[in-house]
């Protein structure tokens, strides 16, 4: 997964050079920030000079994801106040995937700090390297920024392999894609998990209740 990383962060790097911007923006992005998705937005806002407002709201629509993280994310075999911090601010698609299947459920504190550490590493150090490079590069090339989209289907795809007995909950997924992009398409991403995570109550509460009568 990080070396899946690395040509991630290079497109970013390489974007943040072609913007216009100086190359320790990408530094300064990938440490402070680490937020993919939102930092690619966030080039586009810099040099628009957005207000912060916008940026705060783009950034909360983005990555209100993270909050349903939360509910399964093992942050309590993370032992330490110190550890647990780091954990939460590092806590991206990629350590959550990792981090939450059938194999990682035995993974003790130390494991799951490092795998977090080495994938901010890899993100950060491509995407400097990237910045710095970038001029190398011409300005043509396209599909540099559909790099994090492809990644996350690579996830996805991983994640219906893993929980093959389970293919309800990746069709639920789909299907509240789908209802938000036609019936929210300003707010998909909210308006598709709270779609989502309703779909999720129900089947829970329907399951319940056949398990009860049985």
């Amino acid at each position: 997964m990080g070396l899946g990383l690395v040509p991630l962060g290079l497109a970013f790097g390489v974007l943040v050079a072609h913007s216009g911007l100086a190359w320790w923006w990408a530094s300064l992005f990938t440490t402070l920030i680490y937020a993919g998705s939102f930092e690619f937005l966030l080039i586009g806002l810099v040099t628009a000079v957005a207000p912060l407002a916008t940026i705060a709201l783009t950034a909360f629509l983005v990555n209100i994801r993270h909050v349903f993280y939360a509910l399964s994310f093992p942050l309590h075999r993370v032992e330490g106040r110190l550890a647990k911090t780091y954990s939460t601010f590092s806590l991206t698609d990629e350590a959550y995937a990792l981090s939450t299947g059938e194999r990682a459920r035995s993974w003790p504190s130390r494991r799951i700090l490092w795998l977090q550490l080495f994938m901010h590493l890899y993100w950060a150090g491509s995407a400097t390297a990237g910045a710095l490079l970038g001029s190398l590069i011409p300005d043509g090339v396209t599909g540099l920024d559909f790099a994090l989209t492809a990644l996350f289907a690579v996830l996805a795809l991983d994640a219906i392999r893993d929980r093959r007995g389970d293919l309800p909950t990746p069709a639920l997924a789909l299907i509240s894609a789908l209802v938000a992009r036609l019936a929210f398409p300003e707010q998909l991403l909210p308006a598709a998990f709270a779609l989502f995570t309703a779909g999720l109550l129900a089947r829970h509460f329907v399951t319940g209740r056949r398990a009860a009568r049985a």
